[in-house]
Parts: structure tokens; sequence; C-alpha cells
């Protein structure tokens, strides 16, 4: 077994480039949430996180992302998730990594600290569909699971003895099988590209095979489908032994209950031919035909016939022989049977009942053989007939229909008749006819104005693109009367009149389950066309069988030119069944720069304009005269026109022909991008921009009675002060102007309750303001919210959503958003972002990025680095350069202060996308990691300045790494220093080492906040700090201010001889070496002597000297304290009297 594990997690696939779907934002953090739903399901035994080690290691936990890399990666993974919400990066600098030992060590140290909250965590052992018994020791085997060992960088211990590791590959399986639109347009473009293919290589043995096609077996015939059902399921590793998942091809009688059950698929017949499986051993008149994609959700079925299912007219109406008569009807219940899968497939979308759906297919079944005049057979085939409906995820097996998830899977709807009798006399039966198809829905809640909530429904048939109908020519009357309908039209007498004109190019289609125009030759006449299709035969549309012919071009050479027939009822025994539509309208297509579209113009469109006398001409119409279903027919022909009009050297894409197949393709891509993301409702005044619907009006202005909201947020020491007061200030032609500032006493960033009441407060005030002012004096009313912190900026937008005062709620309106951003506060260490950084630049949330610093020099690299990252994370932000928050262009002004950006569709789209649940409040920003405290200390005295700056220069040096624990990074407040009686505003940035010391502008003061505080109680607080901070306490916050204050004086301890210094004693005995000596002593000038001649350098009294020294330090100590004593000192926080 490898040393590393198995490590998909379903996620980067979404990573991959190009295309509508691929590396969409949405899917990416659609995905995420799935998998992180995992770890919030009420069990015990789940897990923390989910572990992913490689040379990226991904914890993924409950509301956040840890991620390592290295800085090579780093640039590749970030336009893959960036816009994940609350990633937080564990990777080194360029110049860092250079230095391989430490780049070792980090990534080590990395993975110790992205797992260091964790207890039980989850591993994805096992790939999809190679499950292996999960053992641990095998983990603890994994390269940096074994450095977790490590003494000194490591995590103190064996990894797989500290944390409890568990198996989650089943559960992320489960979140793999889902149908999302990433995973739908892999889907498009690859599978069902093989899948179609499958089909081609079917119809290419059919086609080549034409001339033995009466020896053709069974096993010949499936050979393509075999083999690429066996190989795919070899390399699945998953067996499936429904009947339903295997493909099969059946001639004739041989499609019995009985085999159609017993899975064909393992035993292929040899001995059953096309010319032995029909009715007493004759010639078989159809087989039935399924494909199954072995690793993918794809499967359709289908019946194809031999022999035509109409006699083309020759000029009169001859009755159709027997084997064409039986064939008829087999193919006219092959129509009913198709319409009825398509409406059951209609009534499950809108439903999801299968009960309903089922229901609705037998009734459109025995309407559709009541319109082919089969209403003798209807009982004979209802007790035949069985329908069914079943869910398949996204690795091809079959999961239970009613599951929850069962809504994000790819549906197969069956419908057989079984064993379908000889009806027109014979004995025996003639088989069983079969459909299917692949079809997936898509369901978005809409929330009505009155608080219901409804369901909108589409979906899309996957497969039906493959033909729905097809038949060869295999007996040779057959062969002779296709020759002779050839040869009489040929003729110089031939009943359709003088032939005009003919070619290549044509399409044919009608109002039918055909989704697509199919190809074909069409010829002109006189008196009608002729149409020739290489698997329908010829079609012969005479003018005696037609009421009337439309031609619409569009006026214009690029517009695909039609004509549209409607045809009387004779003319259904001479069509193929399929294009028995109830509208009786078929449409001829032309498409431009082909030869048969210029010779129509030339030959034949003033000859058919002038048959006026035979009282049938061809009448020209405007789109206006064209029907629903016409418009919807000339669309898909309009787009198959474009795809295969593409030159040579283009390459052309599989989803635009497919889109051309499948008209529906388009709306239906637009709606599951809605769907799949989340089950959370929209509104319904919204539904039509989600779903594209509506023009963009960039000039839309907000209703005048509506008070605008300029959100100005960043992290703090980010200039979003500085940048509010000059909008503020140089900017008053813009309204009258509110400002709202986030309270600073807590430990939350943002109170959305407080935000909620001042809304309220602030709009009373207004409507009082305007009460009393006339309208030509009036202002409109613009509020700025000013938040600096570490604030989800969804959070902001969630507290004006759910305010309890709908009045209040519709009165306010977001204008736009604008996030600053100071480079050097960015990064709390290496490529490590401080929390809600990025966050805060999120898409459909945030329109500008202000960036308040390193703007004056050239690109610089910090800048320039920082500008990528954001940009990965909100591609469609502004950028705007604003030193020291000092906006410099007219242009950035207005982008700041625009009334719409946030409302416009596109964020209004990306809102819905990326923050499921965001009109009702219901969105989950995430936790704060680390954890960011905020703590406002107020006191009433000054500090002294000099002892603050260098307090607050130091702190930079005493920065810890990783956990961050007691970590300051930001000072802000107001105080007052003893050197001075005015007030000071200051703000330290740790990590720029900033500070700015400036007079508080006089100016009114905002009204005191609800919350309560110190200054509210007694008025004499009159200084605040706000520290913000890692883990911050706040004794250990005052603490350090004590430090910066005057500091209260110590009492001194008295004085003994034994603390004298040697330069005391000195000046003891300069002062009195002089003295009287007693008896016996004299002085030679240098020193002392007695009267034994001893000599010494000291007076001999210099022990009294230094006991007298002392007696009078310890009076004059005595003295101070006393004096101390009766001295009043206050602590920094204590309240004045």
């Amino acid at each position: 077994m490898d040393v590393y594990p198995p490590h998909r997690l379903g996620l980067p696939r979404a990573w991959s480039p190009g295309g509508p779907g691929r590396g969409s934002p949405s899917v990416s953090c659609s995905r995420l949430r799935q998998v992180q739903s995992i770890l919030t399901q009420s069990s015990k035994s789940r897990p923390d996180g989910i572990l992913c080690i490689l040379d990226v290691i991904i914890l993924i936990k409950s509301d956040s992302v840890h991620l390592y890399c290295n800085p090579v990666n780093y640039r590749y993974l970030l336009p893959c998730v960036a816009h994940w919400r609350n990633l937080h990066f564990h990777c080194m600098t360029e110049n860092e990594y250079e230095d391989e030992e430490a780049a070792e060590e980090f990534k080590i140290a990395s993975f110790v600290d992205m797992v260091r909250d964790c207890s039980r965590i989850g591993i994805p052992y096992s790939s999809q569909g190679h499950l292996q018994i999960f053992d641990m020791f095998v983990v603890e085997k994994w390269p940096i699971v074994q450095a977790f060992a490590l003494e000194g960088i490591g995590g103190d211990g064996f990894f797989t003895m500290k944390y409890e590791l568990q198996d989650v590959s089943l559960s992320l399986w489960n979140v793999y099988s889902k149908m999302d639109p990433m995973s739908l347009e892999s889907l498009l473009s690859e599978d069902l590209v093989a899948f179609e293919h499958q089909w081609t290589s079917f119809f290419a043995n059919f086609d080549t095979e034409i001339p033995f096609l009466l020896e053709l077996s069974e096993s010949q015939a499936g050979e393509p489908f075999r083999s690429y059902f066996s190989h795919g399921m070899i390399s699945s590793h998953i067996t499936e032994n429904s009947p339903n998942r295997q493909p099969f091809v059946l001639f004739g009688n041989h499609s019995t209950r009985e085999n159609l059950n017993a899975g064909s698929f393992n035993f292929p017949s040899e001995g059953h031919l096309v010319r032995n499986t029909g009715p007493s051993g004759s010639f078989a008149k159809h087989m039935v035909v399924q494909c199954v994609s072995p690793k993918g959700p794809l499967a359709c079925s289908r019946t194809y016939f031999f022999g035509a299912t109409h006699i083309p007219y020759l000029g009169d109406d001859n009755k159709l022989p027997k084997k064409t008569e039986q064939i008829r009807l087999l193919s006219q219940i092959y129509a009913a049977v198709i319409e009825a899968v398509l409406a059951g497939i209609a009534c499950y979308a809108k439903t999801s009942s299968l009960t309903k759906a089922k229901e609705v297919a037998e009734q459109t079944l025995g309407s559709e053989l009541d319109s082919f005049e089969l209403v003798q057979f209807k009982a004979a085939l209802r007790s035949k007939m069985a329908f069914h409906i079943h869910a398949v995820n996204n690795q091809g097996r079959i999961v239970p229909l009613d599951s929850e998830d069962s809504l994000y899977f790819v549906k197969t709807a069956y419908m057989t008749v079984y064993d379908i009798p000889d009806l027109l006399g014979g004995r025996g039966n003639l088989g069983s006819v079969v459909f299917s198809e692949s079809f997936l829905t898509s369901q978005i809640l809409v929330k009505e104005k009155d608080g219901t909530v409804n369901t909108e429904t589409s979906s899309i048939v996957l497969t039906a693109a493959i033909p729905r109908f097809c038949s060869w020519l295999v007996e040779d009357n057959e062969v002779k009367l296709s020759e002779k309908t050839q040869q009489a039209v040929k003729g110089d007498e031939c009943f359709l009149g003088t032939f005009l004109t003919g070619g290549e190019g044509a399409y044919i289609c009608s109002s039918n389950a055909q989704p697509w125009p199919e190809e074909g030759k069409v010829y002109f006449f006189s008196g009608g066309l002729l149409f020739s299709h290489r698997h329908h035969g010829s079609i012969i549309i005479s003018k005696n069988h037609v009421n009337s012919i439309s031609f619409y071009d569009g006026d214009s050479t690029s517009v695909v030119a039609v004509l549209l027939i409607d045809f009387r009822s004779s003319l259904l025994p001479h069509l193929p069944v399929h294009f028995h539509g109830s509208s009786s309208f078929l449409m001829i297509a032309l498409f431009p720069k082909s030869k048969i579209y210029r010779a129509f113009y030339s030959e034949v469109f003033s000859l058919w304009q002038q048959q006026a006398n035979s009282g049938l001409s061809l009448k020209v119409i405007q789109e206006d005269g064209l029907s629903v279903e016409q418009k919807r027919l000339h669309s898909s022909a309009q787009k198959l026109f474009s795809v295969l009009s593409h030159s040579a050297g283009e390459k052309r894409s599989p989803l635009k022909l497919l889109s051309a197949k499948l008209p529906e393709l388009d709306w239906f891509l637009q709606h599951f991008a809605i769907s799949s993301i989340s089950l959370e409702p929209v509104m319904r005044t919204h539904l039509p921009v989600l779903l594209q619907q509506t023009e963009i009006n960039p000039t839309h202005r907000v209703e005048n009675d509506k008070v605008v909201i300029s959100i100005v947020t960043g992290l703090p020491g980010c200039h979003a002060s500085e940048l509010c007061a000059f909008l503020v200030t140089l900017h008053k032609e813009y309204g009258r102007w509110m400002v709202y500032r986030q309270i600073m006493d807590g430990s939350e960033c943002f109170h959305a309750a407080h935000f909620q009441k001042y809304l309220s407060s602030a709009l009373e005030a207004q409507r009082n303001r305007s009460a009393r002012q006339s309208a030509y004096i009036r202002k409109k009313t613009r509020l700025l919210v000013v938040l600096q912190g570490y604030t989800d900026v969804i959070d902001v937008v969630q507290a004006l959503q759910t305010h309890p005062d709908s009045n209040v709620k519709s009165s306010f309106t977001i204008g736009a958003i604008t996030v600053c951003v100071e480079p050097l506060s960015c990064y709390m260490e290496h490529r490590f972002l401080f929390p809600k950084c990025l966050d805060q630049c999120s898409q459909g949330l945030v329109s500008n990025v202000v960036f308040t610093s390193h703007t004056t020099e050239q690109r610089h690299p910090l800048l320039v680095q920082l500008q990528s990252l954001i940009r990965a994370a909100n591609p469609t932000a502004a950028f705007i350069l604003a030193e020291d928050g000092i906006v410099t262009r007219n242009e950035d002004i207005e982008l700041i202060l625009s009334e719409n950006s946030f409302s416009s569709p596109q964020m209004l789209r990306s809102r819905y996308l990326m923050y499921p649940g965001w009109y009702e409040g219901k969105f989950d920003a995430g936790s704060v990691f680390p954890l960011m405290v905020q703590i406002c200390v107020w006191f009433g005295r000054p500090l002294e300045k000099t002892r603050f700056v260098a307090k607050c220069k130091a702190i930079q040096s005493s920065i810890k790494p990783s956990p961050f624990s007691g970590n300051i990074y930001h000072i802000l407040g107001k105080v007052k220093f003893s050197d001075s009686e005015k007030t000071m505003e200051v703000c330290h940035n740790t990590l720029a080492n900033s500070l700015s010391i400036m007079p508080v502008l006089e100016g009114p003061t905002p009204p005191p906040n609800s919350r309560g505080t110190p200054q509210d109680s007694s008025g004499q607080q009159e200084c605040y700090l706000v520290f913000i901070g890692c883990s911050l306490k706040e004794e250990s916050v005052k603490d350090w201010l004590r430090q910066s204050a005057k500091q209260k004086p110590q009492r001194k301890a008295l004085k003994t001889r034994g603390m004298l210094t040697q330069q005391e004693i000195r000046n003891i005995h300069v002062k009195r070496h002089l003295d009287p000596l007693p008896a016996g002593y004299f002085y030679n000038g240098t020193q002392f002597v007695n009267f034994f001649g001893d000599k010494t350098d000291f007076h001999p009294l210099m022990d009294q000297f230094m006991n007298d020294y002392v007696e009078e330090a310890n009076r004059e100590i005595e003295k101070y304290n006393r004096e101390l004593e009766q001295q009043e000192y206050h602590d920094l926080f204590e309240q004045k009297p």
C-alpha cells in the first residue's frame, strides 16, 4: 500500500478553468459546505475535522479551512480556493522558502497548528470505488504524521495516540455522488459525448451491414454497447446486477419480458438474427436497444424498426401491406410510449412523486393510443405496461428515489409494453416496446410576498439527442419500392410536376417528440417536394395534401430560412409515425450559405409565390406570424446552424452542439445553477434576476424616500475612519450625512442588535427633521456605516435584512460596500491572514477595495501580492488607491458612494449563490480564528507621554508566533497626557510599528450608546483605550497601561553600615579626616600613626563617623517616608472624587 493516502475530497474538480461551470466559486463553496455538513451531523462520533494530506495539507473544519502549501503551489491554488469562507493559509514567503531546513520545519509546525484544537479527525482513506479496510497504523506511517512525533517542533507524542482517527470515505462518497453545475458540465461535455459516440458506432455498424442486415445477430449488433459497458465496469470496481443498468440488443419476438428482465448482457445471443426473430420465424419487425454508462448515470433505451413505418405517396393512396401495418402498429405504440414517458418526466419534475408521474404516464399512453385510433387495443396493452423511475448517482449506481438527496441525482424513466400480441389477427407476439430517458430535475423554492413558499421547477432530458426513431429497409420489396419512388419523381411525367432544384443540407422537424432537426436531401417540384432521409426513406409531400405553405427568413441572410407546411390528415399514411404531430405541420429548414438555400431563392421562391391560380401559393410571413411552437423549432434550427457554421479550424464546443440539439439546455443550466446550491428559498421578485431573465439597467436609481447606506469596513488600522472623515467633510453635496460607528466596549466586533436599534432611532430622527423642513431645503439623507474590526460583512447585511421592524428595513437600502486594506495589517505571520481579512472582500457583497498604504511606490511587491489575492476572491471589485484614506479621483468617490452597486443584478445573483439564506439572515459566517478580542478600558487620569510611546514601540518585539496568545496588534482611543490639557486621539499599529497622536477635533459629541459604559455613570472617566489582540485578558491590559502612567513613589528602606558603598565611605573620609584625633595619634600628612608606630589610611574614629552618617541618612529617609505617607495617590483606573 502507498505511504500516502488516497486524498480526493471532491473539491478539486471544481478548480478546473474554462466554461461557465468550471472553477465556479459558488459550486466550489457549495461542495465545501456539503463536506462541512459531515462535521455538523448530530452524532457522538462525528469528527472535528477532515484531514487530507499530500504536498498540500487541507484540514476542513465545520466553519473554516486550514490549508498548507508552499509558495510555488500557492499561486496555482489561490484562484481555486480564495473564495472559501474562513480560509487560513499556512504558507511561507518566497524568500523564507529558500531555506530548505526551515521550510520542512515550517510544514511540520503548520500541521501541528492545524490540528491543535481537534480531538477526533476524519481521514478520506479510500478513493471512490476502491474501498479499503481502515488501518490507523498505515496512517501513522505517512511521512508528515511520523514527523508529528519529533521533539521540539512536533506535537509532543504520536499522532494516532493523541487523536482519535476515523474513516470518512463513505460519507464523502455520498457528497461526490450528487449532481451540481460542475459535475453536470463534466457529464455533458465528457460522459455524454462518450455515450453518444457509442450510439454513433451502433448506427454505423448497422449502416455498413445493410446488404447483410438479415444475417445480423443480437451479439454483433450490441457489441459497441457491450464493450463500452464491460470495460468501464472492470475499472469501476463496483458490480451492478440490476437489469435496468445493463445494455442489451434484442430482436423482434425475442424481446420478451423474460429476456428483458434476465439481463441479456451476460449472455449475448449469436443465434437470434434479424431474419428469424419475427412472428412464426419470419423477419423481425423491430428491435429494442439499451445503452448504459458503466461509471456514470446515463442510460437510455430505444425501439427501432426493420422496415418503413409509412408508404411514400406516389399519386394514389394504396393500402398498406400487412407487414407495414404491423410495423406501423408497433411504431404507433412506441410513439405513444415516448409521449407517456416524457409526460411522466414532466410530472415528476413538478411534483417529485413517482405515483403521480405513473398516473400521468398511463393516462398519456391511453390518450395517445386514442389519437392513433387504437382504442380497441388499450385494454390489452395496459395490462402489459410497466413504468418506473430510478435515481442514479454519479457513479451509475441505483439509489433510493425517496432519499433526501435524490433531488441531486440523475433519474431514468422507463416504460415498457411487454409481449405485444399480433393485434392484427396473427398468432404469437411481436415482442416488447421499450423507451427510457435519463433526465435531471431542478427545483427552486420561491418565497412569495405573503410569506408562502412555492416551487419553481425545470427539467432536462439528457439523452434526448439520441435518435428516438430509426428504421432500416431489409426486405427486397421495400427496397424496390424506395427505388420506384426515386424513379417516379425523376420522370418527365412526375405527379409532383416539374422538377425545380434539389440537394443536400436541408433539415426537417415537426412538433413531436424528436427534439432537434434531422438532416437529409430535399427536392423541390412545382407541385410539392420530396425529402430523403437515410433512415426514414423518402417523404413525399404533394400540395394536394397541404392546406398552406408559409415562408420565413427574418429578412436576413444570416437567419435560417424555413418552410412551414400545414398538412391535411390525408398525408398521415405517407409520413413516418414520429412526424404525426398534434399541430399537423412540418418545418423544412434551409441553412444560409448552403447550395440548396441559394437554389431555393433562384429556382423555387418566385415560382411558388406565383401559383395563386392553384389556390395554394407561398406566403411570406414575419416573426410575429410564427406560433410559439414554430418559434421554438426555428430557434433550435438557428442554434444548430450557428454551431455547424464555425470554420473548420475553430474548435467546436461539445456544449454548444448539445445546446443546439437540446434547445432547453441553456435555460435549465441557469435554473440548476441556482437550485443546486441550496434549498433555501429565494424571493419571487429576485427570481427573474437570478435566472437572468431581466435586462441589466445600470442607471437604476434608488427611490427618493429611502436612506442609502454606504458601508466602509476593514481590519483595525485600515484607515477606514480617515476615509469616513474625508467623505463627510468634503462631499456634503451627496446629502445629509449620518455616521454609525461600532461600539468598542465589548468582545464582539459587531453588534447586530445595537445596529438595528440605531437604524430605528435614525429613521425616526430623519422623519422628524423632514417634517420640519420644506421640500425646497430638504436634503437626501445618507448613512455612512464605519466598521473597523474583524467583522464579517455578511453579518452587517443580514442585520439589516432581519430588522424586526419591516418599515425600518424597507426604508434603508445598501448603496455600496467598500473595504479598506492596509497591506502591513493583513498578515499575522508568513502568509497567515488576520481573521476575516479575505472574507471582508467577498464577491457579491463588496464593490470596492481601497488600499490605504504603499500606493505611492510603483507596484510595491506587498501591494501587488495582496491585489492578486483579493482579485482571486473577488474578480469584479474595483481597486482604489487612497494613501491614508484620502481618495484623489472623483470617479473613485462615485464608486464608494454609489446608490445601486450593491443591488445590481450581478451582485444579487452572486449573493444568492455564495451565501444561501442571506436574505432571511440564515447564513452562518463562521467564527473568528484565531480568537481576536477587543478590550476597552476607561480611565480619568493622564498618561506619561514618554512612557506610553516607549511601551507602544516595544510591543512589536514581544509579538509571539502561532498560536499568537497575548499579542496586542492595535491600540486606539482618546487619552490625555500629563504635559497638556488637550484630549489626544491615539492609534497604534503594532505590525507597522506606527503610532499616531493627534488632537481631537472640536465638534459635536456622539450620543451615548445603549449598552452603558463607565463614562455614562460618572461622567469622570473621559479617557479610553481599546486594545485589540489575540486572547487578551483585561487585567493584563490594565497592568500594561498602568506602566504608562505616573508611577507611585516607593518608600525608602533604612540604611545600615553594611549597605554603605565604597564611594560613600570615601566621601565620609574626605569630609571628616581632619577631625580631632584621640590621644596617642598624630597625622603625618598622609597617614594616621599611633603611639606604637602603626599606620592607617582612615581616621581612628572612622567607625563613629560612619555610624553618624547612617543615623543622619536614616533621619532623612524617615522624614521622606513620613511626607510620602501624607501624600494622596490614585490608581490610573480609580475614579476621581
